[in-house]
């Protein structure tokens, strides 16, 4: 059987559906309106951002004061003749190294000398028990003696048959024999006398001599010990402190100019202490390598320095530089005053009414302290050297003064949250700035103690005093 729907039963059905697609559609203009505000404050917010920023006169920052002009300091280039030089690094190396060793085998008796000590040449070292070589060089002595005896001998029969030949009482031959046996004898002799001067020699090695002025190193052989000529550590090693070397390396790219300044004379070496700035001694090149390292592209120089006070030490690693020429009458200005920009290097030239100019300036060379300007400047020219942060080119200037002593606060004072929320600063017995032991406010100016457009009031007395008796808070 069919039932026809009621018309009134459809009537309540529609009714929710319009009012939920209504929701829907309010929701969603709603969302869309939020979104629509959300866009349009980022776009201003982008907008600002990349709107040109007003610096205010000449260039300077926001926080800058346009009617103020711009404290700087100052300095004027001045002509003085500067040293080149080329910095390397280097080690120290001694003059001359020894291995003292031993010339002769035998018992080491004694050891003259404490390690670490200066020894000069010539001076023993030790002493080997020379018995064995004394016995040696008296046998020597002993078979010159003996030979010389029939020498002498052989000499007068010479004389007698010489006397026999010339008449004719004896033979020419024999006295022509024993003549050749004089001769031999006198041959003997001599090596009779080379094999003493062998054996004197020998028997002088039994004394280690130094063969360098220098200092001794640690003792290698204790007194007591069998020392041989073979022994490879020897007794001890002497190295030459006085004067000393040191070994440093150039760039390749250098090796012309070196060679340059040295065919004119001498050429100067200086080496740094630890801290990199101090010279603590001075000497002169001595040598050139004649190749340069492939590993490394550099070439190695020597030098020789006095080392008077002992401060270079073999094996220690140092700075050098060399001095290859000197630049006469150049214009020399502060490191500082030296600026670099898109264009190149500049420097802020303070004009007329101390109104400061970028100027192109051309640098030959420059290290810490100062800079060597080829171009662009001349010695009537006022350069700026301290204060670049809020300064442009076409900036007003006031140039101040860096000889005078430095004020009493330099530092910022300490400060201190009030109890009302308010910060300020705390004077030397703890009190707020401004007031007294009893906490009375004193020192602090009242609305008619001063102009009102601005202008200091009244100056204090002496005694830290305002005028009225009032005494004056000490910072």
């Amino acid at each position: 059987m069919l039932f026809k729907p009621d018309s009134a039963d459809d009537e309540k059905s529609t009714a929710p559906r319009k009012r939920s697609l209504i929701s829907r559609l309010l929701g969603r203009m709603v969302s869309l309106l939020i979104t629509l505000v959300i866009l349009a404050g980022l776009s201003y917010l982008g907008w600002l951002a990349f709107q040109p920023k007003s610096n205010g006169a000449g260039g300077r920052g926001a926080g800058a004061r346009p009617d103020l002009p711009v404290p700087v300091l100052a300095a004027t280039p001045h002509v003085q003749d500067v040293p080149v030089y080329l910095d390397g690094v280097g080690s120290v190396k001694a003059l001359n190294t020894v291995t003292v060793r031993s010339q002769v085998d035998g018992k080491l008796l004694k050891v003259n000398f404490l390690e670490g000590q200066d020894v000069k040449k010539d001076d023993v070292l030790g002493e080997i028990d020379p018995a064995i070589y004394q016995a040696q060089y008296d046998q020597a002595v002993a078979t010159k003696a003996k030979d010389e005896a029939l020498l002498a001998n052989q000499k007068i029969d010479l004389a007698r048959y010489e006397q026999l030949a010339a008449t004719n009482a004896g033979s020419k031959q024999q006295a022509d024999t024993q003549r050749a046996l004089v001769a031999q004898q006198e041959a003997i002799i001599k090596a009779d006398q080379a094999q003493i001067d062998n054996a004197r020699t020998t028997l002088g090695y039994t004394k280690i001599v130094a063969p360098i002025s220098g200092r001794a190193g640690l003792r290698q052989v204790d007194q007591g010990n069998i020392i041989h000529a073979s022994d490879t550590t020897g007794l001890v090693i002497l190295t030459q402190l006085q004067p000393i070397a040191v070994w440093f390396s150039l760039p390749q790219q250098q090796i012309m100019r070196v060679n340059a300044a040295a065919a004119k004379g001498q050429l100067a070496v200086d080496v740094f202490g630890n801290d990199g700035v101090t010279v603590i001694d001075t000497g002169k090149l001595t040598g050139i390598d004649n190749q340069v390292d492939p590993t490394t592209g550099t070439l190695k120089l020597k030098a020789e320095l006095p080392n008077a006070s002992y401060q270079l030490w073999p094996g220690q690693f140092v700075n050098v530089r060399l001095k290859v020429e000197i630049l006469p009458q150049a214009i020399v200005v502060p490191t500082s005053a030296v600026q670099r920009g898109p264009a190149g290097t500049f420097s802020y030239v303070i004009g007329a009414d101390n109104v400061v100019s970028a100027k192109p300036v051309t640098v030959t060379q420059q290290n810490e302290h100062e800079a060597v300007i080829a171009s662009g400047l001349t010695t009537s020219d006022r350069v700026v050297t301290t204060g670049f942060a809020n300064l442009a080119d076409g900036s007003k200037v006031i140039v101040g003064k860096d000889d005078g002593p430095p004020a009493a606060d330099l530092a910022p004072r300490k400060r201190s949250r009030s109890p009302d929320g308010k910060s300020g600063s705390q004077s030397k017995d703890g009190k707020p700035d401004g007031q007294g032991k009893n906490g009375e406010p004193h020192g602090r100016r009242e609305p008619g103690d001063g102009d009102q457009t601005g202008q200091a009031g009244p100056a204090p007395a002496a005694g830290g005093e305002q005028p009225g008796g009032s005494p004056k808070a000490q910072p």
